[in-house]
């Protein structure tokens, strides 16, 4: 699979994993910890990704980490300090606790966006939205640093002023072999089950 000129990737790993009880994202669900497999898997698809957290944290690890402007609001920061240190156009970014993402949805994901008019490509999935997982425009830094400038927390609230390019279930089920795609580990209950899937079955970073 060829790498995506153009094309910035960020990880979120800059939460607090209070429901975790530790750092989730150097927990390794089959072996492998969450943020050295999404890194990996990113470093396929695009330039080396970039990890958006603690520098103190995670620099040993072999990846450029950015402080997070604003650690104490959650994602949307996070999100919103990647566009903002971004120099490219387009720009994949992904949280540090999703297992089961696969090299080919997320090529899929990037070419929606490279044929896309929208501001953000997006997947809907029966929990709603998945903003930790999609395609952004840098342009869309504004818009949702003004939202945050605004008191907007909750990502998707942040989205108001954008056009956004909805990714359907019967679009992407195809690339959600295991029935996992989408989910991610916020307790140690997620990860047992994640570390038992990724031991016994498929489901990796196929």
């Amino acid at each position: 699979m060829a790498l995506r000129d153009g094309i910035a990737a960020y990880i979120l790993a800059g939460g607090q994993s209070s429901r975790m009880g530790r750092d989730k994202a150097m927990l390794a669900p089959g072996g492998t910890p969450l943020l050295l497999r999404t890194a990996a898997l990113l470093a396929t698809l695009a330039v080396p990704p970039i990890i958006i957290g603690p520098p103190e944290r995670y620099s040993a690890l072999g990846y450029r980490v950015v402080s997070d402007d604003t650690p104490s609001i959650g994602p949307l920061g996070g999100i919103a300090t990647a566009l903002r240190h971004s120099n490219q156009s387009w720009n994949l970014i992904v949280g540090c606790d999703m297992p089961f993402l696969t090299s080919q949805w997320l090529d899929y994901l990037i070419t929606r966006a490279i044929e896309s008019n929208s501001d953000a490509v997006i997947s809907q999935s029966p929990a709603g939205l998945e903003p930790l997982c999609a395609m952004y425009r840098k342009t869309c830094v504004t818009p949702i640093q003004a939202a945050i400038a605004q008191g907007t927390r909750k990502v998707t609230e942040a989205f108001a002023a954008l056009k956004l390019e909805v990714i359907t279930p019967q679009e992407w089920k195809p690339f959600d072999e295991s029935g996992h795609l989408f989910k991610n580990m916020n307790t140690p209950k997620d990860f047992e089950e994640a570390d038992a899937i990724l031991q016994n079955g498929p489901g990796g970073n196929a």
